[in-house]
């Protein structure tokens, strides 16, 4: 938005040559490099978990880019006219000055913060956020971690194997399940498939080979996955359509009904069908299920009634919400009934060797995290992804507890050939981040192209301290704090940037996913203020409601905390990435009633295009990072509303003519942002007359800038 500098009467000291910290003017506010930050961050967006492994050793949603993160910082320093992608691409030390995130989420503000060199804050309402913030700035020893995970390894992956083999006695990486109702009109057990064929390859046309069953008898053959007609051997005639199709069923003997109806409210009962088999010579092989199988699975659930007591076993009922509601229509009221009972036994043994284990305190940690993180791949809500690809699809897919109907069961400890098991995702997530910390690597424009480069940034050396110091933030010391943002014990004007991304007002609510972890982590105490009771992680004091009355006044509550805490020159920035008018209006009011007002907005490149939405009528590949100072420090420019959608128009005519893709619902926000942010200037400009100005003149800027077709 690129508003008139402000003036600073009370601070003609701030931004002078030799004072370190933010200028009166920044690159962030003036000169933000979108066009090129938003190339890297489309290379990052394809890998998070490679470019950022600090940031991907456990579960969190919305996890944003660490380039882009970094871009804020470094421009936030930077002053205006200055090259600000030369402080993005080379050293930037950022030391002594303290860089505070209220929504801390995945910790990627704490990671950036610390690779510049600065002190950071970060703080989260839910401890499973804060359990994952700490494995990504914490540091382990590398020879104690590995000696736990050996520790942990031989009390307990003998017999997770024994329960996981074949009659051959090879393993079996995976049980394929089918879900099954009872017909309301004549009572035959029906096999909820959609189609027969449940494994195919990730690219079909390319390797049509596919594994196909039987919905009569469940004898699995060959064939291909575009079948129309086979038979099986023992000679019942089949189609590739199954008896699901939507959210209806039909029964073998014809009657049509409602699944949901089907099941009564009532948990599906589950039948196993196939094994994916890693056999001797180290190849798959699909199979039948045999009566060793189910023998085997049996001896698990006597097990489970045996040992019960000395197991790690989840804890707590769903309670009612946005995403656990298809669930419970599921028949779904424990968290135990995510899990069949063989995983509940193997992981509970998993559990109780992890949480028994001799180790340092940060190496145990690590391991508590990295159980919590495998519990994803390793439930009822999981389905195979199918060859050529990661084999599971993990149960957060949808970002909703979806049940599925043909699940998968996946060899929790794994082996080398397994997805989403213990051993590999300490290989792939806990050593990868391990290293990534001793030497981060960032991605950079060399010569147009993004390429990865090191020694840009610092270790990240991961001082944790458990409350804020009386002398204050020392060098590289993160302070990670799980509570209320709204009520912190950070001094006032203590802190000189806020960079942070907030919930928004949609329908994921991340405390009523993150219970699912929570139930788990109740049991293990990964750290000691983690919380010892409370069967979920939901609070009335969490910045998470569709409503945007209730949305606006919690995160009203962070931006006065926030306005407290910021230094006289610092700078509040926050990406947001709100398609509803209403979400707008609510953040723009929150700001200005915290005595905030906003100096810019910047689109840029937020998510992937395969990651946005599907499914909405407007998917949105720009976030908007909403640059603000206190009101208090200094007097805002103005800026007329007419004024600020030519600045949105210019910073998205940029954008798409440096090939980012732009839709409808990206130039709507931007620009009902710049309108609605002249608010925060001058509040003499009424919110409701505004908002209804911005939705105009949005529409103006749609058929300006998006193609007839689009429109």
């Amino acid at each position: 938005m690129n508003y008139p500098i402000p003036d600073f009467p009370a601070l003609s000291g701030v931004g002078a040559p030799g004072r370190k910290g933010i200028p009166i003017s920044s690159a962030l506010e003036t000169c933000f490099p979108a066009v090129e930050l938003s190339a890297i961050a489309e290379n990052e967006s394809w890998r998070k978990e490679v470019h950022r492994p600090a940031t991907s050793t456990h579960k969190w949603w919305a996890k944003r880019l660490g380039s882009v993160f970094r871009g804020i910082m470094t421009a936030a320093v930077t002053e205006s006219g200055d090259d600000a992608m030369k402080a993005y691409s080379n050293p930037t030390d950022l030391s002594g000055l303290v860089v505070f995130d209220p929504f801390a989420g995945s910790g990627t503000t704490l990671v950036e913060a610390a690779k510049l060199g600065a002190s950071a804050i970060g703080s989260d309402i839910n401890p499973v956020a804060t359990l994952v913030q700490r494995q990504a700035v914490q540091r382990w020893e590398q020879s104690e971690l590995q000696r736990a995970f050996k520790l942990v390894e031989a009390r307990c992956r003998e017999e997770i194997d024994r329960v996981h083999r074949s009659d051959t006695g090879e393993t079996v990486l995976y049980y394929f399940w089918v879900s099954l109702a009872l017909c309301p009109g004549c009572q035959e057990t029906t096999r909820l498939f959609s189609t027969h064929v449940f494994s195919q390859h990730a690219y079909p046309k390319r390797v049509p080979e596919a594994q196909i069953v039987c919905p009569t008898c469940l004898d699995i053959q060959t064939g291909r996955y575009d079948f129309e007609a086979t038979k099986c051997r023992n000679g019942h005639e089949f189609g590739r359509a199954g008896a699901v199709n939507r959210s209806q069923m039909t029964c073998p003997n014809g009657h049509v009904s409602k699944v949901l109806d089907a099941l009564g409210g009532k948990t599906p009962k589950r039948q196993m069908f196939a094994k994916l088999v890693l056999g001797k010579d180290g190849v798959k092989r699909y199979e039948p299920i045999t009566a060793f199988d189910v023998s085997l699975y049996e001896e698990c659930v006597e097990l489970l009634r045996e040992k019960e007591n000395s197991l790690v076993l989840p804890v707590g009922r769903l309670d009612p919400g946005e995403n656990t509601r298809q669930a419970m229509r599921w028949g779904f009221s424990e968290w135990r009934q995510f899990f069949n009972e063989r995983q509940l036994y193997s992981l509970g043994l998993l559990g109780a060797a992890i949480r028994d284990v001799q180790a340092g305190d940060a190496e145990r940690e690590a391991l508590v995290a990295l159980f919590s993180g495998t519990l994803e791949f390793n439930n009822m809500f999981c389905s195979f992804k199918g060859e050529g690809t990661g084999a599971v699809r993990h149960m957060f897919s949808h970002h909703i507890l979806k049940p599925e109907r043909i699940p998968l069961e996946a060899h929790p400890w794994g082996t080398p050939a397994s997805s989403g098991s213990f051993s590999t995702l300490f290989r792939s997530r806990i050593l990868r981040a391990h290293e990534y910390k001793a030497e981060p690597v960032d991605q950079l424009l060399v010569d147009g192209e993004v390429k990865r480069v090191a020694g840009v940034s610092l270790p990240i050396d991961g001082q944790l301290v458990r409350t804020w110091p009386d002398q204050g933030l020392g060098p590289g010391q993160i302070y990670i704090r799980n509570g209320d943002s709204s009520r912190t014990d950070i001094p006032s004007e203590s802190v000189d940037l806020i960079i942070t991304d907030p919930p928004y007002m949609d329908n994921v609510h991340y405390s009523e996913l993150a219970d699912f972890f929570h139930a788990w982590l109740l049991k293990m105490r990964p750290f000691s203020d983690y919380p010892a009771s409370g069967e979920t992680t939901r609070s009335s004091d969490e910045v998470q409601s569709a409503d945007p009355w209730q949305f606006g006044d919690a995160i009203s509550r962070v931006w006065k905390e926030c306005e407290r805490v910021l230094k006289p020159d610092g700078l509040l920035a926050f990406t947001f990435h709100q398609a509803r008018l209403s979400g707008w209006v609510s953040l723009v009011k929150a700001l200005a009633d915290a005595g905030l007002f906003v100096t810019a907005i910047q689109p840029i490149k937020g998510e992937m295009s395969t990651s946005v939405t599907k499914g909405g009528k407007e998917p949105s590949n720009l976030d908007s990072i909403v640059v603000c100072r206190r009101r208090g420090a200094c007097r805002p420019g103005q800026v007329s509303p007419e004024a600020a959608v030519t600045q949105g128009e210019r910073l998205l005519t940029e954008l798409k003519r440096s090939g980012i893709q732009v839709g409808i619902g990206d130039v709507r926000s931007v620009i009902r942002g710049h309108v609605l942010a002249t608010h925060t200037l001058d509040q003499s400009l009424e919110l409701a007359a505004l908002a209804e100005l911005a939705d105009s003149l949005a529409e103006v800027s749609v058929a300006r800038l998006c193609d007839a077709a689009s429109v």
